[in-house]
């Protein structure tokens, strides 16, 4: 099983970048944070020719719920959406949150959430591309 879900899209990387910030909202998450990985990286020195956003969003419903359930998921939020080049194509990805909370949980109720979120996470991207 796949635990990733990448697409590729024919957008430039910063147009890719804003269109899916602009996508979480509409989608009932809010963007926490973007970590600009690849500025990170120069800036200590580190010869990185490649650019990567990490997108941190949630749902405060959601994760109120994963939360309420298992306060030790904490460490598993927020989730995190990519937007990267690799080899001169712009990708948009995630680790699917269904795979991810059941190598951490095997609670039913956490696996409806969590399946819940991939589908609208997945819809975040796929509207971003």
């Amino acid at each position: 099983m796949n635990p990733y879900h990448i697409v590729d899209t024919t957008k430039p990387f910063s147009q890719a970048a804003a269109d899916l910030e602009a996508a979480v909202p509409a989608h009932g998450f809010s963007v926490l944070h973007v970590h600009d990985l690849g500025a990170k990286l120069r800036a200590k020195g580190v010869e990185f020719t490649e650019e990567c956003h990490v997108l941190e969003v949630c749902n405060p419903t959601q994760a109120g719920k994963v939360l309420s359930t298992d306060m030790r998921l904490n460490t598993a939020l927020p989730c995190r959406i990519s937007v990267y080049t690799e080899k001169g194509q712009t990708k948009i990805g995630m680790i699917k949150p269904g795979d991810m909370l059941a190598s951490l949980s095997d609670d039913p109720a956490l696996a409806t959430v969590a399946n819940e979120v991939e589908a609208t996470t997945t819809a975040i991207i796929a509207d971003a591309v």
